[in-house]
């Protein structure tokens, strides 16, 4: 179910504090991931938490897509990216309610990640789909949601649609204080 509330622009920049980090580690939760040359979709990114290190990641030949429902997130986003030397590498774009404005990706995505976003989009499956499609075949979604607020039934729910939309559920992972399942495009 999802909940009713977006996450607060303002409250991007508590996102970005260093102690964030002791409840996930960007650098080694992506480690297993996102390699050079990649082309990364980061899911409601918010002001790039998650953005920067998969930046660093995917080097000068790979590319970040990073979609936001808030402009002044991307902003914040762009702003960052720019001070820290990795602004050619990131695509910021602002999404809709009802879109994500990745259409122009079909099948180009070799890596996703959705985390602590899912649980605030309203239509799930729409999501799913439109993700899919953005992905090269074997490419995986990392889904993940904070355990105080998504529970591992509404968790499951999550599952199942992404499921219905045709993805695998490669394994669910326990990182830090967030649930976290590796999806794969069959």
């Amino acid at each position: 179910m999802a909940h009713e509330h977006v996450f607060p622009w303002w409250a991007g920049y508590l996102l970005l504090n260093p102690m964030r980090k002791k409840a996930v580690n960007p650098e080694k939760l992506l480690e297993l991931y996102v390699k050079p040359g990649m082309t990364v979709l980061d899911l409601g990114c918010a002001m790039g938490f998650f953005s920067l290190p998969l930046a660093e990641k995917v080097g000068d030949y790979g590319r970040v897509i990073c979609v936001d429902l808030q402009k002044k997130m991307i902003q914040a986003l762009n702003r960052r990216a720019k001070r820290a030397g990795l602004a050619g590498r990131i695509d910021g774009r602002t999404c809709t309610k009802t879109s994500l404005m990745i259409g122009d990706l079909a099948g180009q995505v070799d890596f996703a990640m959705a985390f602590a976003v899912i649980h605030e989009v309203p239509d799930r499956k729409k999501f799913f789909a439109e993700v899919y499609r953005s992905l090269r075949t074997g490419a995986v979604l990392l889904v993940g949601e904070p355990a105080r607020i998504v529970s591992s039934g509404e968790l499951g729910e999550t599952i199942d649609d992404g499921m219905e939309t045709g993805f695998t559920v490669q394994y669910p992972v326990q990182h830090g204080s967030f649930r976290t399942v590796a999806l794969v495009k069959g």
